[in-house]
């Protein structure tokens, strides 16, 4: 699912002593490309989405402190790629042969992911194949990263649920979204989509500027932990279990 940004900016503040220590504040932004419901919900404090609700918690318990952020989908790609800021979440998928660049390194899986191509129940049948996308138009959402874009005209949109509007008003024939987002918007505005051929299946990964290498064990160590013990697992059941899938 694509691709949502949260993205986080970094600054070192260095004290004196005996042995110099460094304190780092993760400055981040959670929301790069206006929504990613479920994995993100703007405007609720409450239920702040999967990774809305999974990020503070990710990184007190790596014992990272956070400063929380709202820049626009623009601004946030460039503050991450000139260092402003220092992390966000990706899948290597989305990127061609995988490689997230010579700026970054990544963390172990955080979340499963897939996204398929989705389409009107009645033409599912037309888009089976995801070698059917080429030289078409695809309904994208604007910010977020897609592997095999050259291979077809985006044709962007602000949000997953403009997507699945945009079936219905027939602008477009097809478009590329997240499984759950997909099903998510599909319910809340009920207008039924059918999930045709996989465009993508991974996991979401930290993302990580280089020069913070050292902290990555210990974000390792903080998203094992809330798989072995079902922290995460049930941070997206709340948003996906009864939500999405009770019908």
């Amino acid at each position: 699912m694509k691709k949502r940004f949260i993205a986080l900016s970094c600054f070192v503040m260095f004290f004196c002593g005996s042995t110099a220590q460094a304190s780092t504040v993760l400055k981040y932004n959670v929301n790069a490309s206006s929504s990613w419901v479920p994995y993100y919900i703007a405007d609720s404090a409450e239920e702040p989405g999967i990774l809305g609700e999974l990020v503070p918690l990710l990184l007190a318990k790596a014992n990272i402190d956070i400063e929380k952020h709202n820049f626009p989908p623009k601004r946030t790609n460039y503050a991450l790629d000139n260092g402003l800021l220092d992390f966000d979440f990706v899948s290597p998928d989305w990127f061609p042969n995988k490689d997230l660049g010579t700026l970054f390194v990544q963390s172990d899986p955080i979340i499963a992911i897939q996204e398929n191509i989705i389409t009107l129940e009645e033409n599912a049948k037309n888009w089976q194949n995801i070698n059917n996308i080429k030289g078409k138009e695809i309904g994208t959402v604007r910010g977020y990263l897609y592997h095999d874009d050259a291979q077809y005209t985006r044709v962007d949109f602000v949000s997953e649920r403009d997507l699945i509007k945009a079936l219905y008003k027939n602008r477009i024939d097809v478009a590329i979204c997240g499984d759950l987002p997909a099903l998510y918007w599909a319910k809340k505005l009920n207008s039924p989509i059918s999930l045709a051929a996989i465009h993508t299946q991974g996991e979401l990964v930290m993302r990580l500027r280089k020069e913070h290498l050292a902290l990555l064990p210990q974000i390792n160590a903080a998203i094992a932990e809330f798989n072995q013990n079902g922290t995460t697992q049930s941070i997206i059941d709340k948003y996906t279990k009864q939500d999405v899938f009770n019908r």
